[in-house]
């Protein structure tokens, strides 16, 4: 479909995998740290969208459904000089048709919030993006009789129980993706997975997330381990606002860069209050 906009004649498609070279090149020009490893893992898992202007692509936009109730969206990017058109809008407005009456979460920027507004999302709370390179981590361990040891072949299953407690909605599917570009690790409580923690390669280096546990001790002591493991190395997370780990990442020697405001479009999950989220995986799948 070609709709003119503002002087431009756009095209607005589905994203096939052979247009993820040319998002990736329009993710680099906003400065996102995305690598096309990165753009092909969620791509994997949802729906994309392209805007695209005289062979040229222009914008884009994803959207992720979990079941039939809940999704997400992100990957909204349009390239500078295509600003302000309208090109975003009619973006949303795709992968919101193909979303339909999910509850919809994003991650927005100040900038992108009064669209995002437009369109019937509200705020919901904050995340702070955290990221650089420890040399010395402070450790941090699990309360007396309970452990760190990596994912082993049958927790599949209950990690995604956790996840979907956390987040009030299904996670299966992000998880068993999630395992094959990343290690995780688990906090064993007499036999049983209590929360847990993944690390991946991502952008400049890698990527904490997500961090799934009942309460923020046990979440430092899984944050701990992995920028302990990646010690040297540049490292990025995200923080839900509300777990109040900010300060406590800071102090670890992660420096506090970002952030985005959570937005809801539809009733808010329900999460379970006995397990929490404390990192996202990433601002797009939440």
């Amino acid at each position: 479909m070609t709709t003119p906009t503002t002087e431009l004649q756009i095209e607005y498609r589905r994203m096939g995998e052979g247009d993820l070279p040319a998002a990736h090149a329009l993710s680099q020009a906003v400065r996102w740290p995305h690598r096309l490893e990165d753009w092909r893992f969620v791509h994997r898992l949802g729906t994309g969208f392209v805007a695209e202007c005289e062979g040229t692509i222009v914008g884009t936009a994803s959207c992720w459904a979990y079941g039939g109730d809940h999704g997400s969206l992100g990957m909204v990017i349009v390239s500078p000089d295509a600003q302000g058109k309208g090109i975003g809008r009619e973006l949303m407005t795709r992968v919101l048709r193909e979303l339909g009456e999910r509850t919809t979460m994003l991650i927005a920027t100040p900038a992108g919030q009064p669209l995002y507004e437009s369109l019937g999302f509200v705020a919901t709370g904050r995340i702070h993006q955290h990221q650089g390179t420890v040399f010395e981590p402070v450790m941090a361990v699990p309360p007396a009789g309970e452990r760190i040891r990596p994912i082993g072949a049958s927790d599949g299953p209950k990690l995604a129980r956790l996840a979907s407690r956390a987040l009030g909605m299904p996670r299966a599917t992000v998880l068993d993706e999630l395992r094959k570009v990343s290690d995780g690790v688990v906090l064993d409580s007499g036999g049983e997975p209590a929360g847990f923690a993944f690390c991946r390669r991502f952008g400049r280096g890698y990527a904490i997330g997500p961090v799934v546990a009942p309460d923020t001790e046990r979440a430092k002591a899984l944050i701990a381990h992995w920028i302990g493991v990646r010690a040297g190395s540049f490292v990025r997370i995200d923080v839900h606002e509300s777990g109040g780990l900010s300060p406590w990442v800071a102090e670890m020697g992660l420096d506090r860069v970002d952030g985005g405001i959570i937005m809801v479009r539809g009733e808010p999950p329900h999460v379970d209050e006995g397990m929490r989220q404390f990192a996202i995986i990433n601002q797009a799948l939440c």
